[in-house]
């Protein structure tokens, strides 16, 4: 099990991060349309294809997650997508859930699918490259929800996920996002993912997984989207690194946060805060789709064929979420 210890250890190594590139075609087609691009799978790939092959991707990004469309491409150079992510000297993953569905007997909350077949489907991955998967499920927050119920199935959900997936020696990203929608208050998010986290980990135990080969990926604590109350960024770094020192087994080598409905911005300068407090022995890192894409995304839809100035917008973006993943990110660097 050392083996998946060490592939953990290697993606999130001096404050390398992970490029969430997972979207499925029907969410990267509205990103698209929203910049007056045809979602074509050529135009998919090759926005795609221009990020992993920027020079961020051997200095910043560890892994990348893809999505099951993209990890059967091939590149310019008829290379495979994993295989030219590999000679960036990063390390390809793969979203395995199937996505998230009304729970029975709870309609307002979700239940995340994709257990049937996981098995096989997981061979095929690891023969076509992925050496980690991620699964995510979602929680809605209120005065009543997460429900028990939501909390439960989807803790069970992601243990029965992360014991097939190092079955097939491959490291399980478990993604329990406690969504920022919502006018509750930092307090709450605290209390619901602590809680969401904790039943995680349980499950995760009881199903005999390997804690020192996976991977968490929570959201930061932090108001609601429609919350009076906003906290600063030292108070969401003070408050994140408490649920995460109460709810998380220190066997866990690393967590790579996502950036939950922050701009891309927010999402650099609190991962550096969360940093420049962590007293954890935790690696605290990242694992951004749209805090990473966004801006490089505006800027190739005006040029498609620009791929030296794009992958210059995207690179920008992950060489500073690198350097607050170790702490070293300031204002004056980001402009």
């Amino acid at each position: 099990m050392s083996e998946l210890n060490n592939i953990a250890l290697k993606i999130l190594e001096n404050g390398k991060g992970i490029l969430a590139a997972d979207e499925s075609t029907g969410t990267m087609t509205k990103r698209l349309e929203k910049v007056n691009i045809p979602s074509t799978p050529e135009n998919r790939l090759l926005f795609r294809e221009t990020l992993f092959s920027a020079s961020s991707m051997t200095e910043c990004i560890g892994g990348v997650i893809l999505y099951d469309e993209t990890i059967k491409q091939k590149s310019i150079n008829k290379h495979s997508i994993p295989e030219l992510i590999s000679k960036m000297g990063s390390t390809p993953g793969i979203k395995v859930d199937t996505g998230a569905k009304v729970l029975a007997n709870s309609p307002d909350e979700k239940i995340t699918e994709g257990l049937d077949d996981l098995r096989d489907r997981l061979k095929e991955y690891y023969k076509l490259g992925a050496r980690f998967t991620k699964w995510r499920g979602v929680y809605n927050i209120s005065k009543e929800y997460p429900s028990k119920l939501a909390i439960h199935s989807n803790a069970h959900a992601l243990a029965r996920y992360s014991a097939l997936v190092q079955e097939c020696n491959m490291v399980p990203i478990v993604e329990p996002e406690v969504l920022m929608d919502g006018n509750h208050s930092a307090q709450d998010c605290l209390i619901k993912t602590s809680e969401v986290i904790k039943k995680c980990f349980d499950e995760l135990i009881l199903h005999k997984v390997d804690l020192t080969g996976v991977i968490l990926k929570p959201n930061m604590i932090l108001a609601g989207t429609n919350s009076n109350k906003k906290i600063t960024g030292k108070e969401v770094a003070k408050l994140t690194i408490q649920c995460l020192k109460n709810s998380v087994p220190s066997d866990v080598p690393g967590i790579a946060f996502l950036s939950g409905g922050q701009t891309e911005v927010e999402a650099t300068e609190n991962l550096d805060l969360i940093n420049k407090e962590n007293n954890t022995k935790f690696i605290m890192s990242y694992s951004y789709g749209r805090a990473l894409q966004q801006s490089a995304l505006k800027y190739w839809s005006k040029d498609i064929n620009d791929i030296e100035g794009t992958q210059k917008v995207f690179n920008h973006r992950a060489k500073m979420n690198t350097l607050a993943a170790q702490s070293k990110w300031s204002k004056e660097l980001e402009n």
